[in-house]
């Protein structure tokens, strides 16, 4: 039984005629016949009662008519699917996005414009540290990924999304908190114990970190480690060391903690949308393109 089959019986049920549905099927009528009689044998079971006059529904047909019907609707409806996730419209976006991402005001705008472009998007959003980003993208459990700066291999695509710069994080009682308003060197924090991600983390900001303390002229005395900026801050705050983070953290208001900007020269971070050079996924490109439309 092919689908043709289905829409011509269809065509006949509707119009009970054989010419008129003939005509709407953009065939001629004995061609029409052939093919209701090839579904009846098929079917072993008479579809239609024919008289001269007039062609009426088996109660055979009758049923199969309705049957008929959901058959073509749930064909319509696959080929449907099939154009709109072919178009990025319809399906399962996974994003993996290193914390301090959100807390740019253009990727939530970008975010919410996403889910109001194709709402029958499922956006599976995953926090993850940088290195874990891009060892997701490497074993595609994720399509897009939205980090800070790290070595990357040869198969990822990267486009620098913004910089901004570093901060340091001191509790509002250190002594430094006072009077460095304008901001701060490095070097001005070299006896100071830090609180910190672990190397092991992978958030990208730890190599940064040595580069600009070793240009500074020291090496970091870690105290601390913890793998939440979060922490981190809630840390600093408790008087237990300094920090350096980006300065889109300065958004979460913690009581007894500061900000300073820090003037060495290079104390920028980047955020990175980083995806597989060979991306296939519809819905992906759709997002990054909406995405670097607002830089």
């Amino acid at each position: 039984m092919e689908l043709r089959h289905l829409r011509y019986f269809i065509a006949v049920a509707e119009e009970l005629h054989f010419g008129r549905a003939a005509e709407l099927l953009g065939i001629s009528q004995p061609p029409l016949s052939q093919q209701i009689q090839a579904l009846e044998q098929e079917l072993g079971a008479r579809l239609f009662e024919r008289t001269n006059r007039r062609v009426e529904l088996s109660e055979a047909g009758r049923l199969f008519l309705e049957e008929a019907r959901l058959v073509l609707a749930q064909v319509d409806k696959a080929a449907d699917v099939a154009r709109r996730a072919q178009l990025g419209e319809l399906g399962e976006l996974k994003i993996g996005f290193t914390s301090s991402a959100p807390f740019n005001s253009t990727i939530p705008q970008v975010i919410f414009s996403f889910r109001q472009s194709y709402p029958a998007v499922h956006l599976n959003l995953r926090e993850m540290s940088s290195k874990m980003v891009a060892d997701a993208l490497m074993d595609e459990s994720i399509e897009v990924g939205l980090m800070r700066p790290l070595p990357l291999p040869d198969a990822l695509h990267v486009v620098e999304l913004m910089r901004e710069p570093l901060v340091a994080v001191l509790s509002a009682k250190h002594p430094l908190a006072s009077g460095s308003e304008a901001g701060l060197y490095l070097s001005e924090l070299a006896q100071e114990p830090f609180v910190f991600f672990p190397r092991s983390y992978g958030s990208g900001l730890y190599a940064q970190l040595m580069t600009l303390a070793r240009q500074a002229g020291f090496s970091p005395h870690f105290a601390q480690e913890a793998g939440e900026a979060m922490t981190i801050i809630g840390l600093v705050a408790a008087g237990l060391g300094v920090s350096v983070l980006p300065a889109s953290y300065q958004r979460i208001r913690i009581d007894g903690v500061v900000y300073r900007r820090l003037l060495d020269p290079d104390a920028i971070s980047s955020v990175w949308l980083v995806q597989r050079k060979d991306q296939k996924s519809p819905m992906a490109k759709a997002f990054v393109e909406l995405l670097t439309q607002r830089l």
